[in-house]
Parts: C-alpha cells; sequence; structure tokens
C-alpha cells in the first residue's frame, strides 16, 4: 500500500511492539528485563525482537561471551520512534488515565514534557484542521483493476 501510515504500522503496529520499543527507550534492553516487566510471552517477545532487528529500528548488542548474551539498542531509525511514544502516552493520559498519569516525563530543565506539533517555520503549534496535504514525491495514484 502506498500510504506512510500503513508501512510504519507494518513494522510497529502490532499491540507488544511500541511496548517493547518504549521500554528500550527507558533503559531496559536485556530480554529478560522486558520480558518480566511486560509480562508477555517468550515467543512472542522473541518475535517482535526479531523483526524491530530485521527493519534495524533496534540492534542487537552482544554484553556477554559465556553464555553468549545480547541487549537491544535503539537504532537511529528506533529513536526516530520517541515522539510518537511520547505522544500516545500523552494521548493515554489525558483520555486513558483516570487517576492521573502513570509516569510523568521530565525535561532536562526539571520541567515535565508536553508532546506537541509544531510548525517547522513558524513555531506555531499544529491543530487538527489547521494542515492540508498534497500529493508528495514518493505519490503513486492506485491502479483500479478492471471489475473491481
Amino acid at each position: 500500500m502506498n500510504c506512510s501510515v500503513a508501512r510504519s504500522l507494518d513494522i510497529v503496529g502490532e499491540w507488544w511492539t511500541l511496548l517493547i520499543v518504549r521500554n528500550i527507550m527507558f533503559g531496559q534492553r536485556r530480554f529478560e528485563a522486558i520480558q518480566a516487566d511486560l509480562g508477555i510471552a517468550r515467543n512472542i517477545l522473541s518475535d517482535r525482537l526479531n523483526t524491530l532487528v530485521a527493519h534495524e529500528v533496534v540492534e542487537r548488542v552482544k554484553y556477554q561471551e559465556h553464555p553468549e548474551r545480547y541487549e537491544y539498542h535503539l537504532t537511529e531509525k528506533g529513536r526516530d520512534l520517541y515522539p510518537v511514544v511520547a505522544a500516545l502516552m500523552a494521548w493515554g493520559d489525558k483520555w486513558e488515565a483516570p487517576d492521573g498519569p502513570p509516569l510523568v516525563m521530565r525535561h532536562t530543565c526539571g520541567e515535565q514534557v508536553a508532546a506537541r506539533m509544531v510548525c517547522a517555520a513558524c513555531g506555531e503549534p499544529i491543530e487538527f484542521g489547521a494542515v492540508r496535504s498534497k500529493a508528495g514525491p514518493g505519490f503513486r495514484p492506485a491502479v483500479v483493476q478492471p471489475g473491481k
């Protein structure tokens, strides 16, 4: 499908995947720690990590020789998911956390972080309805099959 959202969801759209990425972002890089924290079945975690490695979102880094043990580190591609995870957390904190946010993120200055989109040119916040879309360089019109 010629849609960046659909292609992205092919990689990170499975239920556990962004939770695994979130845990790695927050410093849990070892299989056992991620598995214990999330309570995810080992085979599912292994499958999701393999998918993330195959798509170069995370990389396996050996931390022990005997027996061989690996940690999972975010690549640049994986670190670029940070705003996605932060925005999803902010949405969940607003709409699905009746007792308040389970985790508060603070900037290095000490203040609480607010996930917002802003215009790259003028710095104004981007609100729903303030953006228009047009075909970009990767646009490919859908091919209509005769009789469908």
